[in-house]
């Protein structure tokens, strides 16, 4: 059984050690939070011009909107603001200027009724993010922009924390699919036909458990727990923000959540940057993450 903490008073190392046993925190709304939605609705809001963001899939052709995402998520990842912000977050949250890196805040979007669920809005089947080559010392931060509910965040499927699935990962490789699908995204309107890792045995949704932060409320979870995109059936398009983080001594040491059934290629470490500084993760760091990931129980075949 997965457990959810709200707003629990943890250290920075306690916290992680928590995460990588299969917790997952909750935090309300701060005034770092608060203020990186703010940029986020900005921007957001700047782009639709007249519509309501949340509800204008209502009034506007697909292609358009996807066109719109398109322009607009990497704008807002690459706006210096944003890398601030998270680092102003970061520090909040009392993480080690000198040993947390992470890597570069990300806009999301799912859509409600399967009007874009592909491509630049996809949603994502049940999938472990190290199945993409993340370390197994990653964290993963989640931020609703504008309020969310069941119907329209993420679900955990907290049987598979420590049981395998068989899965597409053994030909997943990060360096490949940043050089030839990462930049596609856009092109996949109805279905999308990148081979993405993905469950290769029939997966058990229930038990699942929804999480629904206020806006601008934190959610942290390992890297390593299975999670899916909802459904989303609310009738409003659910708007987020994610990235990642690592510690440095976690990932020299390998202190991390199990490894039970990821066989990927590559790293994707070299894409985190030191809070302190922006600088990115030593090269010698990274290089030894390069092979073959091994888990630690076989993988099922």
């Amino acid at each position: 059984m997965t457990t959810v903490l709200s707003n629990p008073a943890f250290t920075d190392d306690e916290r992680r050690e928590r995460l990588y046993r299969g917790e997952v925190l909750v935090y309300p709304a701060s005034r770092a939070s608060v203020a990186l939605i703010a940029h986020a609705r900005s921007m957001i809001e700047e782009a639709f011009g007249a519509l309501d963001p949340q509800t204008a899939q209502h009034r506007m052709t697909v292609e358009h909107f996807a066109q719109l995402l398109a322009e607009l998520k990497p704008r807002f990842i690459h706006h210096p603001e944003s890398k601030r912000l998270i680092q102003d977050l970061l520090t909040e949250y009392h993480c080690d200027s000198d040993k947390t890196y992470f890597d570069v805040p990300r806009l999301r979007t799912s859509t409600s009724n399967s009007y874009l669920d592909s491509g630049i809005s996809y949603a994502f089947h049940p999938h472990r993010d190290t199945w993409y080559s993340a370390p197994f010392s990653q964290l993963n931060w989640w931020i609703p922009i504008y309020p969310v509910v069941p119907e329209n965040v993420m679900a955990f499927h907290p049987r598979y924390w420590d049981t395998p699935v068989r899965n597409g990962s053994s030909r997943y490789d990060y360096y490949e699919w940043n050089r030839v699908s990462r930049h596609t995204a856009a092109q996949h309107i109805t279905s999308d036909t990148r081979d993405q890792p993905r469950p290769e045995e029939p997966i058990e949704l229930d038990p699942q458990v929804r999480v629904v932060p206020e806006a601008g409320g934190v959610m942290l979870f390992s890297a390593n727990q299975l999670h899916s995109t909802v459904p989303n059936t609310s009738g409003r398009t659910r708007f987020s923000i994610d990235f990642r983080t690592v510690h440095l001594d976690d990932v020299v040491r390998r202190r991390e959540a199990p490894n039970i059934d990821s066989a990927c290629t590559g790293t994707s470490l070299r894409d985190f940057l030191r809070i302190k500084d922006f600088e990115p993760i030593g090269d010698d760091i990274a290089s030894a993450y390069e092979d073959r990931f091994t888990p630690v129980r076989e993988t099922l075949t």
